[in-house]
């Protein structure tokens, strides 16, 4: 197996507080292969942001390591080769977007690297092209949608080439329409441009289509699997203040009452199928 792109060693952090400082991640042992899609699940609090912002040194640990492509984050000296191989989506792409222009805010990350401008051009049109905003090129990004804004968000940090893309919480703000848009965009980015994608969600539909979730809380890693393995452990989840996706949970309520029914069921049409060939055995 290649080097992981993200590694994080008994990672902890604690944020200065009045008497005990808080400690918001707790010894978190972590690795991330690139190409890979993660999800981080976790309630408000779990610590799962934190960790995000470890990801590109925007944080620094209290104790442990954490490394990019074997840079460690705690070197002054690598934090600009750290940033270029992991970019970063927030949560509101307003405090993002820099630009009066869709293309001058996307041409914004590489115009700082000092990329000559020939080659900012064709990595621009490229990144609008990724997420399908090509043809809003030279529209004002503040009469865009909220999901064509955070579309342009991501646009501006695939300009900047990462190999690495970590997202927190990006959907959070949006309406079903634009929470599709950006999920779209997100799963072909991985799936065809082969970048690493970290998303970080509260989401259970969002994370179910990554291929591999992570679930935190009090700032550990409580599981860690493939979405039908870590889905399966209701209990668990709901031991966390998280649910499992509504089809698990109605298979998990219905088992409850002697049914014998699968609990990996992710999508509705795995759901209905299940239900469908629970009462063809018993007619």
């Amino acid at each position: 197996m290649t080097d992981p792109i993200l590694k994080t060693e008994n990672l902890t952090f604690s944020y200065p507080a009045e008497g005990a400082p808080k400690v918001v991640l707790n010894g978190v042992d972590l690795e991330i292969q690139a190409g890979s899609f993660v999800a981080v699940l976790g309630h408000n609090g779990s610590g799962k942001s934190t960790l995000a912002k470890h990801m590109n040194a925007i944080l620094l640990p209290s104790g442990g390591k954490v490394y990019v492509s074997g840079m460690d984050t705690a070197n002054e000296e690598l934090l600009l080769d750290i940033r270029r191989a992991v970019g970063m989506v927030f949560q509101n792409p307003d405090n993002q977007i820099v630009a009066n222009v869709v293309e001058e805010d996307c041409a914004f990350g590489p115009e700082n690297l000092g990329i000559p401008p020939e080659e900012i051009r064709q990595r621009v049109d490229l990144a609008l092209k990724t997420v399908g905003m090509y043809h809003l090129r030279d529209h004002a990004p503040h009469l865009l949608s909220g999901g064509q804004k955070q579309r342009i968000a991501i646009a501006g940090v695939l300009a900047m080439m990462p190999r690495c893309v970590v997202l927190d919480e990006p959907t959070a703000m949006l309406d079903p329409i634009g929470r599709k848009e950006v999920m779209d965009t997100i799963r072909r980015l991985n799936a065809e441009s082969g970048v690493t994608v970290v998303l970080i969600t509260h989401h259970m539909d969002e994370a179910a289509q990554a291929g591999r979730v992570i679930v935190m809380s009090d700032g550990r890693v409580v599981a860690d699997g493939v979405p039908r393995e870590v889905f399966q452990q209701v209990e668990l989840l709901r031991s966390v203040g998280l649910a499992a996706p509504e089809t698990v949970e109605l298979m998990y309520e219905l088992r409850k009452e002697g049914l014998e029914l699968p609990l990996d069921t992710l999508s509705d049409e795995e759901c209905a199928q299940a239900l469908y060939a629970l009462l063809q055995k018993q007619k």
